[in-house]
């Protein structure tokens, strides 16, 4: 790029408001936070992994490693999030669909305008790592309004780290609802049936229509020598790409603790607890941040080797409350064996 070309799309980054405050609307998109864990097998359904990307599946599609991968071939990135085909489907039923991904909340989007005479275009970039090479769809799709845009980009190399550069249009029709449900979704396509690939790829803002929404797309689980790797995602508003927003761990871990909090306790004392006359023990603990909402908990404890789970729980956004079953003794000591809050979209 010449020096010309950098001035004028630096103009253009400060005309669209794009430096300065938090560009990134995606959290843990170099996929730092992996508070469920590091290494997830035979994996065949959808379920969150790393914090806040979902292995989202409809129909059967192989099996799978999903891994909080470590990087060592590309400079400013120590982790990915890494899908290693286990058991292969090289012949896809017609309404199999399997993709990764990201929920957004409508309150978080209110900057794009939608549906408004001053809507803003979305860039999205990513880096991407995969065995096959060909066309790679990424879907947005607005859940408020059953709309979609879905556009390509061409993974030129296997097994090399190449970055991606995606311009979502603006669309002048159907606003966002300002809540903390899920407005719109990012899909990043692994392998899909021809429900969802044999109409004309919806490059710009249309109402859905399923068999526009992945033509093209590559199977990448059509061998169990494929892998899929991806980090550094980051969407933000205007038509430029900037340079990937780090954010420091502990803030990364925080924005995620609003969807997952799961901290590790296991093993510990309760804290927070008070033990009552009738020898149950009161525990409570409040969350580090507020949740997006009133999240479902997974909470049981050990009292001197033997299982039991809490009993009268009373869980919020804020803060979780129970209590023991009565204790033969004082002298027991309970101790926590698995504590999650679970408020993901």
């Amino acid at each position: 790029m010449t020096k010309a070309a950098e001035l004028a799309k630096m103009g253009e980054v400060l005309t669209n408001s794009q430096i300065g405050g938090r560009r990134n609307i995606v959290i843990n998109g170099a996929m730092q936070v992996a508070q469920r864990g590091t290494s997830f097998t035979s994996v065949a359904a959808s379920a969150y992994h790393l914090d806040r990307f979902k292995y989202n599946l409809s129909g059967t599609v192989g099996a799978s490693t999903v891994t909080q991968n470590t990087v060592t071939d590309l400079a400013g990135f120590t982790k990915s999030l890494k899908v290693d085909v286990t058991t292969a489907d090289a012949s896809l039923a017609t309404s199999d669909r399997l993709t990764l991904v990201y929920n957004i909340e409508g309150q978080d989007l209110q900057q794009v305008a939608k549906g408004t005479s001053s809507a803003e275009q979305l860039t999205l970039s990513f880096y991407i790592k995969a065995t096959k090479t060909g066309t790679q769809i990424v879907e947005l799709f607005d859940h408020d309004n059953t709309r979609h845009c879905a556009k390509s980009v061409t993974i030129n190399s296997s097994n090399t780290w190449e970055k991606k550069t995606i311009t979502y249009p603006a669309d002048t029709t159907g606003a966002l609802n300002y809540d903390n449900t899920n407005a719109i979704s990012i899909f990043f396509g692994l392998a899909c049936g021809t429900d969802f690939t044999s109409g004309t790829l919806a490059t710009a803002w249309a109402s859905n229509t399923n068999a526009n929404r992945f033509v093209g797309q590559v199977n990448h689980f059509d061998s169990t020598d494929n892998n899929f790797e991806i980090t550094g995602v980051q969407l933000e508003v205007g038509s430029v790409a900037t340079p990937f927003e780090h954010r420091s761990f502990g803030e990364e871990l925080n924005l995620c603790r609003r969807y997952l909090y799961k901290p590790d306790l296991a093993g510990d004392r309760m804290v927070s607890m008070l033990l009552r006359p009738d020898n149950k023990r009161q525990f409570q603990h409040f969350f580090p941040v507020q949740m997006r909402a009133d999240p479902t908990s997974t909470v049981t404890y050990d009292a001197d080797g033997s299982s039991a789970t809490l009993s009268s729980p009373t869980v919020s956004k804020e803060q979780f409350r129970a209590r023991t079953d009565a204790l033969s003794t004082t002298t027991q000591d309970p101790r926590l064996t698995a504590f999650s809050m679970d408020a993901e979209l």
